[in-house]
């Protein structure tokens, strides 16, 4: 089926890497497009499915709100039985814009001549401005900790997985470093053994076969497992009858090394055996 990818989200999240990575992944990609034509270049595209297999589009606050606040409409205006549309949106923590914007000098689009909002007042009206795309994202991507290589792998993943059913996105993180905002499930794994406090495991992973077998004949942990997967499989299916495509869990612990690393790796290894879409992400491992 015919691919159309809608690239969306908060200005300084990442919109332009990703439209970057789809480009190298053989996408055929428009920037900035006007809402207003989003209509009229689907059917342009659906007219030439041969020449346009693959399609992404960025639209952004750049567009009157007339236009931004009609999204939904236009959205149901396509003919979409032989046009696959998935809505990526991207975003990230008021605090990291303002970074991002400082260390690149740039200007916000709402902080130009015409709109003369301060880029604190942009951001926050972008947040809302931009509330009808959020609501109707396939994804979003939280991109405050990620870093660009992080936020290019995570693409090149989501679109290799196939279309038919929903994809789980299983990831690590750490406590100390905040939770990710666009996880759908939060799991806390600070309760169990921390190799950590084992000299000969501190400076190894939960990748790695010691810190493995450490937590395996931990039957608490073996408990707590059992009861994620036990969780997962019964509620994935349901979010997929409910035309959900992508769910996050993310599981944590203090430093996103050990724990949380093993069990995300055991549930990616359990959802394969059950043969579920799923992509495998540790948020701070290099």
């Amino acid at each position: 089926m015919q691919q159309l990818v809608i690239v969306t989200g908060l200005s300084g999240a990442g919109k332009t890497v990703v439209l970057r990575s789809l480009e190298d992944m053989e996408f055929y990609c428009v920037d900035n497009l006007p809402v207003n034509m989003l209509h009229q270049l689907a059917q342009n595209i659906s007219a030439d499915q041969e020449f346009y297999p693959k399609v992404a589009v960025g639209i952004d606050i750049r567009n009157k709100n007339s236009d931004l606040n009609a999204f939904n409409e236009l959205l149901e205006s396509i003919d979409q039985s032989a046009l696959k549309i998935k809505i990526i949106f991207l975003s990230a923590d008021p605090k990291t814009i303002l970074k991002r914007y400082s260390e690149t000098r740039r200007r916000h689009p709402l902080s130009t001549d015409q709109h003369k909002y301060s880029l604190t007042e942009a951001i926050k009206i972008e947040n809302q401005l931009m509330s009808e795309f959020k609501a109707h994202a396939d994804l979003i991507i939280d991109t405050s900790q990620l870093k660009i290589q992080q936020l290019k792998q995570q693409i090149w993943q989501i679109m290799s997985q196939r279309n038919e059913s929903v994809s789980v996105i299983v990831k690590s993180f750490a406590f100390k470093r905040g939770v990710p905002f666009d996880a759908d499930f939060v799991f806390d794994a600070r309760c169990l053994p921390n190799p950590y406090w084992h000299a000969e495991l501190r400076n190894l992973t939960g990748q790695d076969a010691a810190v493995k077998q450490f937590l395996q004949q931990e039957s608490i942990v073996q408990e707590y497992l059992d009861d994620l997967c036990y969780f997962a499989k019964k509620w994935i299916s349901e979010f997929q009858a409910n035309d959900r495509s992508y769910i996050t869990i993310a599981i944590g612990c203090t430093g996103g090394q050990h724990r949380s690393v093993f069990l995300v790796e055991s549930l990616h290894e359990f959802l394969e055996r059950k043969s579920i879409q799923n992509m495998l992400q540790h948020r701070e491992l290099n």
